[in-house]
C-alpha cells in the first residue's frame, strides 16, 4: 500500500543481482555479458537504487566474460554514482572473484571459498584413441599456427609454450585488476596470485574480502532496517522450465559441475 501513497516516506532501495554459475558462453545457464546486460542495466537504473548488491556464487570460467561483466558493473556504478557491495555465498573463485572485485566492498560467510586468482586451460587429447579405431586425422592449413592445440593431433611442445605465454598474460591482467580494485587492503604477506584459495576468515585477513557478513543484515546495517530490496537475475526460458535441454547445455552443465567440484562443492 505504501507504494500507492506518494507522501508516505519509503525506505531506501537496494537492487540485488544474483550471479550464480560458471562464467562462459557454452550453455544457457552460464554467466556472460550478453545474458546479464539487461539484468545489470535494470538493477542500476530502475527505481533509483541507493546501492546495488551482488550475490556471487561462481567457481569462475571465461576471463574475457568475467572482465566484460565486471566492466559493465563498474561503468554503471560510476555513471549512476551508486555504491556496489558484493556478498559471497559458497564460492567466489577465479572469475567469480573477478566479479566480486568489481564491488566497492566484499563480504563473505566464514565458510565461503575465496580466491583462486589465476588462469587455467583444460582440454582432452584423443590421437591415440583415433589411431586405435583406425581413424586417420587429416589437417591442411595455409599457415602452421592454424592447427594450434588440435585435440586430435599429438601435443606439440611449441604449442604448449605458446599457450602458457597466453595464460601468463591473462593472469597478469587478472592480477592488475584485483590490485586496482582492492588497493592497500591487500596484505603484503604471502602470494595472493598463485591460484590458491581460502575460506572467508582467512580471506579477510589477507584483504581479499572486507569482513564476514550476509546480504540482508549487512545491508540493513548500512542502509537502515527499512531498506527495501529489488531482486534481479536471469530468467529461464520456457524449454528450460520444463526440463528440456540440448547436448551443448548438457556438456556445459557437466563442465560447471566439475568447476564447483574443484573446490569441494
Amino acid at each position: 500500500m505504501k507504494a500507492l501513497i506518494p507522501f508516505i516516506k519509503r525506505g531506501p532501495l537496494v537492487a540485488v543481482i544474483r550471479l550464480q554459475g560458471s562464467i562462459g558462453i557454452g550453455g544457457r545457464n552460464q554467466l556472460n555479458d550478453e545474458s546479464l546486460a539487461s539484468v545489470i542495466d535494470k538493477a542500476f537504473k530502475r527505481g533509483k537504487p541507493k546501492a546495488v548488491a551482488l550475490v556471487v556464487n561462481s567457481p569462475g570460467g571465461s576471463p574475457v566474460q568475467s572482465s566484460l561483466i565486471a566492466a559493465r558493473i563498474r561503468r554503471l556504478a560510476e555513471e549512476r554514482d551508486v555504491p556496489v557491495h558484493a556478498f559471497v555465498e559458497d564460492v567466489a573463485a577465479s572469475g567469480g572473484y573477478w566479479l566480486a572485485a568489481s564491488a566497492d566492498d566484499i563480504w563473505a560467510d566464514q565458510g565461503s571459498i575465496v580466491g583462486s586468482i589465476g588462469v587455467i586451460s583444460a582440454g582432452f587429447g584423443a590421437p591415440v584413441f583415433l589411431a586405435r579405431q583406425g581413424v586417420e586425422r587429416r589437417v591442411h592449413t595455409s599457415v602452421h599456427s592454424k592447427s594450434f592445440m588440435d585435440p586430435f593431433l599429438p601435443e606439440k611442445e611449441e604449442d604448449v609454450a605458446r599457450l602458457k605465454t597466453i595464460l601468463e598474460q591473462m593472469h597478469e591482467g587478472f592480477t592488475d585488476y584485483v590490485k586496482s580494485r582492492r588497493g592497500d587492503r591487500l596484505k603484503p604477506e604471502g602470494d595472493l596470485f598463485t591460484g590458491e584459495f581460502w575460506l572467508g576468515r582467512k580471506a579477510h585477513e589477507l584483504g581479499l574480502v572486507d569482513g564476514i557478513g550476509h546480504v540482508v543484515p549487512k545491508l540493513k546495517e548500512l542502509y537502515g532496517d527499512d531498506v527495501r530490496f529489488a531482486k534481479y537475475g536471469r530468467k529461464r526460458g520456457l524449454l528450460q522450465k520444463f526440463g528440456a535441454s540440448i547436448a551443448q547445455d548438457t556438456l556445459a552443465a557437466v563442465e560447471e559441475r566439475a568447476d564447483y567440484a574443484r573446490f569441494g562443492l
